[in-house]
């Protein structure tokens, strides 16, 4: 009897193999969006050695692959320019229909809490952002928590029209990006949200990168366990990230830095890493906008400020964007609710350096360089060639220093597009920093009324 029992289950196991489905990533699926006007790779699993074809409505074009000795396989769409709908029919074994595809910009939003905070859990004028957000030609892709400690093939999430039930529960910054550059464009828009809150940058990186850099592998030791989500590196890259690669890109936005304040002085190392890692992994090197902390009461002095510090040195990269949020945070709310300038601010950067809109401010005054003229400093900014202005007032915030390093209030005003500081204190002045704090809430902007970013002359 458990001879034919077990010869019964086998036959069950070798029948479920060979009737074993075509299948796709959850990445694939109705209503998606694929970017325009490129090669878009389409993979999933068959049986072994089984013949797929793929057809798109959109030009007609066949695709034909084999899948391989591990059950995998893959083709190469070419896509055309914004439109749709279309549909992909993928055959095997058992036939698949993806239908309501739309082609235009796609964008991966990731970070920590503000990336991931929604109307739902409270935004300024949620109520009306809510009731608006019917725009059937923005997508949402909302990636589930999930972490692990090797690469996934597969991840949760499908994807969704843009509609007030759908928007209430998704990434607000991501919402309000794509509400832009779909206003601008005027191309669909798809946004992938692939955020947790309370992650430290660690998480999002491949370990085997921080693994091979003492600097980063020390830093990663000073992030604490947390009760709400993952701290050690990779194990969020490895399940929220690795199995989107190589769904194509338009670019990245980020908002992340919080968590780690706990090891600031490694933060520019770490975050250039991220983004090094995630252009190797995609194989090209999309554009990477990203916000900058906002001004926030921590329990360690200067931290939040260190942080802002290396996430201005990090604009070195190339196709990197800031967008600074000094004027619009909350001191006491490490989750300021205006998210609808946030994903404007970003989406500026990406209309005026991705897309090559012109006439669009995407950037605030930041510092380049400074002269010492007698007693006083003279400061220049990049993104202030059409001059400064300080708001409500005198300029607060700026500090100078003499031979001895001691910073002390400065006096600073405006003269044309650059700042003078002065103290009758210092007689043979040396340094100037400016906002350095973790509350600091500067009021120099440029003309376009972008606010100036955190820093100091030198380190």
């Amino acid at each position: 009897m458990k001879h034919l029992i077990l010869s019964l289950l086998l036959c069950s196991l070798a029948l479920h193999v060979i009737r074993a489905e075509v299948r796709l990533p959850a990445i694939f699926g109705d209503h998606m969006v694929l970017q325009q006007n490129t090669t878009v790779p389409l993979w999933g699993w068959a049986n072994p050695m089984e013949e797929i074809t793929v057809t798109s409505s959109w030009d007609g074009a066949v695709y034909t692959a084999k899948a391989d000795s591990y059950a995998n396989w893959r083709i190469a769409l070419k896509t055309p320019p914004a439109g749709g709908p279309y549909e992909l029919t993928v055959r095997g074994s058992n036939q698949l229909l993806l239908t309501d595809i739309l082609i235009g910009e796609v964008w991966l939003g990731s970070g920590q809490s503000n990336m991931q905070w929604s109307a739902s859990a409270g935004i300024d004028d949620a109520e009306a952002a809510v009731a608006g957000a019917n725009y059937p030609e923005i997508r949402f892709f909302q990636v589930g928590h999930r972490a692990a400690n090797a690469p996934q093939l597969d991840l949760e999430g499908q994807w969704e029209v843009c509609t007030p039930e759908s928007m209430e529960g998704f990434s607000a910054v991501g919402y309000f990006f794509a509400r832009r550059l779909q206003e601008i464009l005027n191309v669909p828009v798809g946004v992938i949200n692939s955020s947790w809150g309370g992650t430290p940058a660690e998480t999002w990186i491949n370990p085997q990168v921080i693994a091979r850099d003492p600097v980063l592998a020390e830093a990663a030791q000073k992030i604490q366990p947390m009760a709400w989500c993952p701290e050690a590196p990779g194990q969020t890259y490895h399940s929220m990230i690795a199995p989107l690669i190589p769904f194509p890109l338009a670019g990245v936005i980020w908002y992340q830095g919080e968590t780690n304040t706990a090891n600031a002085e490694a933060y520019t190392r770490m975050f250039t890493a991220l983004i090094e890692n995630w252009r190797q992994e995609w194989a090209t090197d999309f554009p990477f906008y990203y916000v900058q902390i906002a001004p926030y009461q921590y329990e360690n002095p200067e931290v939040g400020v260190l942080v802002r510090e290396a996430q201005r040195n990090t604009l070195s990269v190339p196709k990197t964007g800031m967008v600074v949020v000094s004027d619009i945070g909350n001191t006491r709310d490490i989750h300021p609710r205006n998210k609808a300038d946030v994903g404007k601010r970003l989406a500026h950067w990406a209309l005026a350096k991705t897309y090559g809109k012109e006439g669009i401010p995407y950037s605030g005054p930041l510092y380049k360089a400074m002269e010492v003229e007698g007693k006083k400093v003279r400061l220049f900014f990049e993104h202030a060639q059409n001059g400064l202005l300080a708001r409500g007032g005198a300029l607060t915030h700026f500090e100078i220093a003499g031979e001895d390093g001691v910073f002390i209030a400065a006096k600073a005003r405006i003269d044309g597009n650059t700042v003078v500081v002065s103290s009758r204190a210092v007689k043979s002045p040396r340094a100037v920093r400016f906002a350095w704090g973790n509350t600091a809430e500067p009021n120099l902007f440029n003309t376009e009324g972008l606010p100036a970013s955190a820093f100091r002359t030198q380190p």
